[in-house]
């Protein structure tokens, strides 16, 4: 696979909509790959298409608790109120506190083109929404509601 550069804000690229896939394919697989990979390098704990200039549908996240790769997400249910810190791979340097659903239910399809439902809570629920965001050209910036130092 391959480690690929992560565009920085205010790369234009990060503001678009990222297209759905409608169809998974070796490209499709070797994208999750790639994402995953970069995502790893980085460190990070999620990164979308966008970020890498791939303005496809697909995101990977890992909170600690194992690779979650998804094609076409979106969030089918959302409850309550979560406020934490957030940072991100395309706005280095930069942290704030940003109010999200405590727990989400994330739908879209796997690397073979089943169905997949994430019911996710906490930190999962927060990096599945802050990826998901990225796919409508939404950046955690513009959610900010106090800004942090970063560490």
């Amino acid at each position: 696979m391959a480690i690929h550069q992560i565009l920085i804000h205010p790369d234009p690229i990060l503001r678009e909509q990222a297209r759905p896939v409608k169809k998974i394919n070796a490209s499709t697989c070797k994208l999750l790959d790639n994402l995953a990979d970069t995502m790893y390098d980085a460190p990070g704990v999620g990164l979308a298409a966008p970020q890498i200039g791939v303005l496809k549908r697909v995101i990977v996240v890992d909170v600690g608790e194992g690779l979650i790769e998804l094609v076409n997400p979106e969030i089918v249910a959302a409850r309550g109120k979560q406020v934490g810190p957030e940072g991100c791979l395309s706005v280095p340097g930069v942290q704030g506190e940003v109010p999200r659903a405590k727990a989400v239910t994330v739908r879209g399809l796997d690397r073979h083109g089943r169905e997949k439902e994430i019911y996710a809570e906490d930190l999962l629920a927060r990096a599945l929404q802050h990826e998901v965001d990225h796919l409508d050209g939404v950046l955690f910036i513009d959610k900010v509601t106090r800004w942090l130092e970063a560490k």
